[in-house]
């Protein structure tokens, strides 16, 4: 057992989702306690019980990054509970409306920017003015494969504001590297969870599909995901700033 993030705080939002939820546990595994965020309560509790139930610490937090002072108070609840924060993870996404852009909905664009780009930047806001109060921390944020290439069909909400997010990582990472807060990014690919089925597919046609078009020859398991996660938001990668690692099995190779 490694244990990287002893002693220290860690907020996952989104982290009753698949990915979120596996990053949760690993950093606990790890020794960190973890705060988990979302605007399911209900999913939220399960997933922190998991965690206590395997001797990791976990707490959740409500929170829903489009609503006005939700991330400041995400923020201010993580840090007054367990007296810091130490490392962030930016995961809290939706997928959104598949359509070509003509015609896409208005609102439904908005949403999508909002949740996906605007969400990570008002969390970031909050999270790196505290870590740069206190010594600074880490950050990851979760973008896409699809903000680097851009090649799936009906998917321009979600591609543009994961291609925001990798942007705005960078920006990020060089406004405050001299704050002691490093800034990176984790563009997965097709992995197994829910987002990754077409409505009415089961996980063996998904993989049937995908097969071909990835070179692996399989969509990722998020606990791939969550390993390049923890080795962003770790010592190991101590020198790497602004950087988007993509983790898609060399779809985009």
């Amino acid at each position: 057992m490694r244990n990287r993030f002893t002693d220290r705080v860690v907020l996952v939002t989104g982290g009753a989702g698949a990915i979120g939820r596996v990053t949760a546990r690993a950093f606990a595994e790890e020794g960190a306690t973890v705060v988990l965020s979302g605007r399911d309560e209900k999913a939220l509790v399960q997933a922190v019980e998991e965690i206590q139930a395997g001797g990791g610490r976990a707490d959740h937090v409500v929170a829903d990054l489009t609503v006005p002072g939700d991330a400041a108070a995400m923020v201010a609840a993580v840090t007054g509970r367990h007296g810091g924060l130490h490392v962030a993870v930016n995961n809290a996404g939706t997928l959104g409306p598949v359509g070509p852009v003509a015609d896409l909905d208005d609102d439904a664009w908005r949403t999508v920017i909002d949740v996906n780009l605007t969400g990570v930047f008002l969390s970031m806001k909050h999270e790196i003015a505290h870590m740069r109060a206190h010594g600074g921390g880490t950050i990851v944020n979760i973008a896409s494969n699809i903000g680097v290439h851009g090649r799936r069909p009906g998917m321009a909400a979600y591609a543009a504001s994961k291609a925001g997010v990798s942007i705005l990582t960078r920006s990020a990472a060089i406004d405050h590297i001299a704050d002691g807060v490093r800034v990176n990014a984790v563009s997965p690919g097709a992995s197994d969870t829910p987002m990754s089925l077409r409505p009415g597919e089961t996980r063996a046609e998904r993989d049937a599909r995908l097969k071909s078009a990835i070179p692996a020859g399989r969509p990722s398991d998020p606990s791939e995901v969550a390993d390049a996660v923890l080795w962003l938001a770790s010592d190991e990668s101590a020198y790497l700033v602004g950087h988007d690692m993509v983790v898609d099995g060399g779809t985009t190779a």
